[in-house]
């Protein structure tokens, strides 16, 4: 798996995650699908992924670019 596969699926799980939360608990447990959204936003526009950077970190391997 790849870092950019990795990053889709912990983003599709945090966002079920807190909606399911939010449903059977309380609906603050929304503010965690819009954290990841927020940061999936704005590591579009800067680069910058803390997630991404933990991944490599631990080893999993980058895409490969096909120029």
């Amino acid at each position: 798996m790849t870092i950019e596969n990795g990053i889709r699926v912990l983003a599709g799980t945090m966002v079920l995650l807190g909606t399911g939360l939010a449903i059977a608990f309380n609906p603050w447990w929304l503010a965690l699908p819009l954290f990841v959204g927020v940061n999936l936003i704005q590591s579009a526009f800067t680069g910058f992924c803390p997630a991404a950077m933990i991944m490599k970190h631990f080893g999993m391997k980058e895409a490969c670019s096909q120029a």
